[in-house]
């Protein structure tokens, strides 16, 4: 009896560190970020098979999707509203837009769109002047409206409460019809084989829209984007011709961003 005791207790040590590798794992991987086997072995002070284990068992689960010798958690397909949003990584937003608002002129007829480091990047604008602003965000709309001069075009339809924005088709083709001079654009994530993504369908497509209208295009993504996978594409990285981000890129990313403006935060 004792000896089945014995072996019951084993048993249940070991799926308990079983279930706690994998709560581990699913932690290190909720940023979006694709992540290798070697680096979460080294993380958890495990073997890689024995990673290469939980993560299918985890791939059985539909939790991960696992690829390129390493993982990523399944795709996410709501970021949570805005004012959530905003808290995240913000000392990097905050830097980005400084160095973002740095390259938009007095003056210049620009879209701005309704994610956070956008909305940011319009409050580092207040003293910029004669500006034409374009947008479909709420927020935007009210940091740079009637000020200095501005003109304001506020794409309208139904709003999106959580994203204080507007993305229906109504707004759609209200911004299809004008040309910026420069778009502001925001991003859900960026991969090297699957380019710019969103989470949002419709500001997925208003992306879409202003990349294909504008002069030029600023992306402005911190470094978490970087790897990361959202639900739509959007773009791929040789249509941005800014970008702006806070940390050095890696070798990959370097070259795929090569053709572009970098500019480090």
């Amino acid at each position: 009896m004792d000896r089945v005791l014995s072996g019951t207790t084993a048993m249940e040590g070991m799926i308990e560190k079983r279930s706690h590798r994998q709560r581990e794992i699913i932690a290190r991987l909720r940023s979006g970020r694709t992540l290798s086997v070697a680096a979460l072995a080294v993380d958890l002070e495990v073997s890689e098979e024995t990673v290469r284990r939980e993560l299918r068992a985890l791939e059985d689960q539909g939790v991960i999707i696992r690829e390129h010798g390493g993982a990523r958690i399944a795709t996410q397909v709501h970021e949570g509203p805005l004012h959530q949003r905003m808290e995240e990584n913000a000392d990097a937003k905050q830097r980005i837009a400084r160095a973002a608002a740095d390259l938009v002129p007095d003056g210049g007829i620009v879209f701005i769109d309704s994610g956070t480091t956008s909305c940011f990047i319009a409050r580092q604008l207040l003293d910029r002047r004669a500006l034409t602003v374009i947008t479909n965000s709420l927020n935007v709309a009210s940091d740079l409206g009637g000020i200095n001069n501005n003109r304001l075009f506020l794409a309208g339809g139904q709003m999106d409460y959580d994203y204080r924005a507007f993305s229906d088709h109504s707004a759609q083709a209200f911004v299809r019809g004008l040309t910026p001079h420069l778009a502001i654009l925001s991003v859900g994530g960026i991969s090297l084989d699957r380019g710019l993504m969103d989470f949002h369908p419709g500001e997925a497509e208003m992306s879409k829209i202003a990349y294909a209208t504008s002069q030029r295009v600023l992306l402005a993504a911190d470094a978490s984007k970087f790897g990361r996978y959202a639900l739509v594409q959007t773009a791929t990285l040789s249509d941005v011709d800014i970008l702006v981000t806070d940390k050095p890129l890696d070798d990959d990313f370097a070259r795929a961003f090569a053709h572009a403006e970098v500019v480090i935060a």
